[in-house]
């Protein structure tokens, strides 16, 4: 493993997450693969889980972390190449990556689309700018169209979690929200599903919030929620803005939040979000409160996706 920013990357789901189920039984049995080993984490936008979650994971196997804040931290950068630089940004991508490889062993970076042009957000410019310049392995902390370690943490619950033979039945539902939000985390999740044969995987949304069928792939989609959840053994509840007429909001019908009304129609389904998750808008409380979910379990897996992926690029380095 070179690099970590799909499920292309890996060496397979099924070997990923058995890498972190192990490392959560045993979390210190390589606390000296990442020794003199320095990770740098680089955030341009907010986060929680997935910088705590992936610091305690470096320090699991001995690494040094430094973050970064660039984005109120650091100079403002310029991302485009070939461009005069007589405006608001300081700083170019090339000189600022490239010094970053130079202090760093591995970077992880932490992006955000803009949710105004569709091309430049689906062609990944931010975080291939660092990967072109810097030098060094990349992870990704979630890009404009992937968040690869909240779905390889999304792998790592399922199986944890189940305990029958046959192969659960996994639904990624939308649901409403107050803001226009990324396709990142269904696109990635929709990515990961699509490529671990031990799940069986539907989407269901309203007309109009179609992912790119680059994620999507041959998953079968519903447009009525009822009819996908029937059966379902886990639901992962997300919101996200359409893909189609690019990051608007098209319907925000408050029916397609997660009740006991929708739970009601599963096989008992455990139920799991990224989280944050606005209550009694994505989630009601009655749900997020109640025995299926497992969303502060999932939370907590982070660690451990975050520990297997660090650790297979150190053993590549």
């Amino acid at each position: 493993m070179k690099q970590f920013l799909s499920v292309e990357d890996v060496p397979g789901v099924p070997r990923m997450v058995d890498i972190a189920l192990d490392y959560k039984a045993n979390p210190f049995k390589d606390k000296g693969l990442g020794t003199n080993k320095t990770l740098g984490m680089i955030f341009l936008n907010p986060s929680l889980r997935t910088r705590l979650s992936t610091q305690v994971a470096a320090r699991n196997l001995g690494m040094e972390v430094v973050v970064f804040n660039i984005d109120k931290e650091g100079w403002a950068l310029e991302m485009n190449d070939g461009v005069v630089m007589n405006g608001s940004t300081t700083e170019h991508v090339k000189e600022a990556a490239a010094v970053m490889g130079q202090y760093f062993d591995m970077l992880a970076i932490r992006t955000f689309p803009g949710l105004k042009d569709k091309e430049e957000d689906y062609t990944e410019k931010y975080i291939n700018q660092f990967i072109k310049y810097a030098g060094k392995p990349v992870v990704s902390l979630e890009s404009a169209t992937r968040h690869p370690l909240q779905s390889l943490t999304d792998a790592v619950t399922i199986r944890e979690t189940w305990k029958e033979k046959r192969k659960p039945k996994v639904v990624l539902t939308w649901a409403p929200h107050v803001k226009s939000l990324p396709q990142a985390v269904p696109n990635s999740f929709a990515e990961w599903m699509n490529a671990w044969d031990e799940v069986d995987f539907a989407i269901t949304h309203p007309e109009g919030y179609e992912l790119d069928p680059t994620f999507a792939g041959n998953a079968p989609v519903f447009y009525n929620q009822e009819e996908a959840l029937k059966d379902a053994d886990y639901v992962y509840v997300k919101n996200w803005s359409s893909y189609k007429d690019y990051g608007k909001i098209i319907n925000s019908d408050p029916a397609w939040m997660m009740s006991n009304q929708q739970l009601a129609i599963t096989n008992n389904a455990k139920v799991m979000h990224c989280l944050p998750v606005r209550r009694n808008v994505v989630i009601a409380d009655e749900v997020l409160d109640g025995p299926n979910s497992i969303v502060i379990q999932e939370a907590g897996n982070r660690v451990w996706a975050a520990q297997a992926v660090l650790s297979e690029l150190l053993r590549n380095q």
